[in-house]
């Protein structure tokens, strides 16, 4: 059953359903996705070469997850500062969005529990983007001085990560070869689709 329910802040393709079974309102992003929520939600992805952050205040019992597909556009300067007016498709953008929607709601950034998940290496006849993905979400972590609080990055298959946003609680379940030609192909088109479409999108910085 879809929900209409409102969050903090969520991209247009976010898609929310309540699990009858399990009886838990479940929140699915895609490449590009960034959600954050006060709500009592599961944040769902699944990851191949792509990384998500998933990003908490445990004092506000909120969190929120991205879902990036390549650290920065093609000649974008490596600045984190630098990064209005960019898609959340790109990890500098999607990192800071994900971080200003909490903070925006009262959040502080020395409270901030960090857990990273993806950049496994799934994409054939390409450069290592698992690899470099990881390296990117460490290296702005540092650099905004966030610990991680916990990762399942690398290896070679992809992940099906569900986020308990209020209590900060993560379920990541690996894929066989099946799920995993599935993921490669979505990647591929979601890669293509990155030089054919123009980067749109504004976030606000909150330091």
């Amino acid at each position: 059953m879809a929900l209409n329910k409102p969050a903090l802040q969520e991209t247009q393709r976010v898609r929310r359903y309540h699990d009858a079974h399990g009886g838990l309102t479940i929140t699915r992003l895609l490449p590009g996705d960034c959600y954050a929520t006060d709500q009592d939600e599961v944040l769902d992805t699944v990851l191949g070469s792509c990384v998500a952050a998933c990003i908490r205040s445990p004092r506000l019992k909120m969190g929120g997850m991205n879902h990036f597909m390549l650290p920065r556009a093609s000649g974008e300067r490596d600045s984190w500062n630098d990064v209005c007016g960019r898609a959340t498709r790109y990890g500098a953008a999607a990192m800071e969005r994900l971080i200003n929607q909490l903070l925006s709601r009262g959040a502080r950034r020395d409270e901030l529990e960090v857990k990273i998940f993806g950049g496994a290496r799934v994409l054939v006849g390409v450069s290592d983007i698992g690899d470099h993905n990881i390296r990117f979400v460490r290296e702005y972590l540092m650099r905004e001085g966030l610990k991680v609080a916990a990762e399942d990055v690398g290896d070679v298959c992809p992940r099906h990560v569900r986020f308990f946003a209020q209590s900060g609680r993560v379920r990541v379940r690996r894929l066989g070869a099946a799920l995993t030609r599935s993921v490669t192909a979505r990647e591929s088109r979601f890669l293509d689709a990155l030089d054919r479409e123009p980067v749109s999108g504004s976030i606000d910085i909150f330091r």
